[in-house]
């Protein structure tokens, strides 16, 4: 990623950390208005989930100047979601739950540019992803 769309991610998404409830209430939501099958793979609690998404993205987003730094945190758990059931179809959903969740959250100043940087980020991170889960398949 070129430091302009880095740029762009990271101060996006310093906007919506103040809403992290919220924001999490939005994306787990969505998730599971569009793919409803995924909701057995969560606890019926989900505060604590909401609380762990916010986090990570929050680790991730941060790191993104440092993709070599965290690409294994990012691979483990990959891993980690494939005993949870996650397969690599699920991606593109949580990916474009995400883009709904940032264009929600930020409203107004959600633009396009914003769209090409997060769909950039994302892309990086869950090919990263994928590639770990079905290494961890095999």
């Amino acid at each position: 990623m070129n430091p302009e769309s880095i740029a762009l991610v990271q101060q996006s998404f310093a906007k919506v950390a103040p809403i992290a409830p919220q924001a999490a209430d939005i994306f787990y939501g969505r998730l599971f208005e569009v793919a409803p099958q995924v909701r057995a793979m969560f606890p019926d609690d989900m505060a604590e989930q909401k609380r762990k998404l916010m986090t990570t993205l929050g680790v991730v987003v941060n790191g993104l100047t440092r993709l070599d730094d965290i690409l294994p945190a990012v691979r483990s758990l990959a891993r980690k979601h494939v005993s949870y059931g996650a397969v690599p179809a699920h991606y593109g959903m949580v990916g474009e739950t995400l883009l709904f969740t940032l264009e929600t959250g930020l409203g107004e100043e959600w633009s396009a540019d914003l769209h090409d940087a997060w769909t950039e980020a994302y892309t990086i991170l869950s090919t990263a992803m994928i590639e770990a889960a079905e290494s961890a398949d095999q």
